[in-house]
């Protein structure tokens, strides 16, 4: 397919001339003044490859049509090659200070035209494949780290005698639990589109920081002495910091970092300000982090741990009914219990052998 090209000029004779230079190697196409050229730009079914556009126009200018181009993130990656009078330096400058790449002045010579407009489509199309080659590479390596983390948190379960599952677990529920707040007008605006995705892939990691606590009593059966829980209280804040150093390396998944360190430093927190690391209360708890509070300690209740018996699903949503409002947000302890049998369903499904 012939790259196309779009000529903007009121003027029909510039027009012709430019067709005449251009039309053995590109597709053409035509606007006679500003307005046409916005609506061709955008809502012809494929964009040009470059637009030579025609400065002095009545109606909308050429300054007026690149100002728009620029507000759209996709017409703006077109390269514009101004039309310009031989004397014209002042508006030469401007234009190129607006967002054009370059200029052609008239009279027109035909070689300087396809030169200059074949260089500009050529820069273009590598700047787009460099684009595209970046979002490979970073993608692959989002992936990479996302499935690392994802690895060694499967190990930390492992380490604590709990099956590996746990993680596939907390990540389906809270996924479950996402999916349906997500109707609910209070809590719609907070969930941006993409969302539920990045908290269902961040809760997996919400006991990282379990890994600075020692065996002996992370291990221990039964209850821990108040110096040991005041040990096992630091994998929160352990658990954010290894967020936070890798987010210091990796740029580019900002969001699902900052969603990661939210959850792991913050899902101890308590509705009441009595939880920890930070005493947090209330709306000042990440909501990533509340639900996976109400996920993580219901999961835990249903499965058997070394400290403690299994529970009935019946016993885990009473004790989740009790700490409405002091442990839990009342407003997603609601939203549970609407969808309580679907992590019923879930758990008979992957729970613990």
């Amino acid at each position: 397919m012939r790259d196309r090209v779009l000529i903007v000029d009121d003027v029909e004779i510039n027009r012709i001339i430019l067709r005449e230079i251009l039309r053995d190697e590109y597709d053409i196409m035509e606007a006679g003044d500003g307005i046409q050229a916005i609506e061709v730009l955008f809502s012809h079914a494929q964009a040009p490859n470059a637009v030579l556009l025609d400065i002095m126009m009545p109606g909308m200018d050429g300054f007026e049509v690149l100002e728009v181009m620029q507000s759209d993130a996709v017409i703006r990656k077109i390269p514009v090659l101004f039309i310009t009078a031989a004397d014209a330096d002042t508006n030469e400058s401007r234009g190129i200070s607006a967002g054009a790449v370059d200029y052609i002045s008239k009279p027109f010579n035909p070689e300087v035209v396809k030169a200059r407009l074949r260089s500009h489509i050529q820069l273009m199309k590598y700047s787009t494949q460099l684009e595209e080659l970046v979002e490979i590479k970073t993608a692959e390596m989002t992936k990479t780290y996302e499935r690392t983390l994802e690895t060694l948190a499967t190990i930390i379960e492992y380490r604590n005698l709990e099956s590996g599952t746990h993680i596939r677990r907390t990540s389906e529920l809270v996924k479950i639990l996402v999916n349906h707040i997500i109707q609910k007008p209070q809590y719609k605006e907070l969930l941006e589109s993409g969302t539920c995705n990045l908290i269902s892939k961040a809760v997996a990691l919400h006991d990282i920081g379990k890994i600075g606590i020692r065996d002996s009593v992370l291990l221990k059966p039964g209850k821990l002495t108040a110096e040991e829980f005041e040990e096992v209280k630091q994998h929160s804040r352990i658990g954010g910091e290894i967020i936070e150093t890798i987010a210091r390396g990796l740029t580019d998944d900002a969001a699902y970092l900052k969603i990661c360190y939210e959850i792991c430093r913050s899902h101890h927190e308590r509705w009441d300000g009595k939880g920890y690391p930070d005493g947090l209360k209330g709306e000042e708890i990440p909501l990533p982090a509340r639900m996976t509070s109400i996920v993580d300690v219901y999961d835990a209740l249903v499965n058997l741990r070394c400290y403690k018996p299994q529970l009935s699903h019946e016993e885990a949503v009473q004790i989740i009914v009790e700490g409405k409002g002091t442990q839990f947000d009342p407003g997603l302890v609601d939203c549970f219990l609407e969808v309580d049998q679907q992590f019923k369903a879930l758990e008979e499904e992957l729970g613990d052998e």
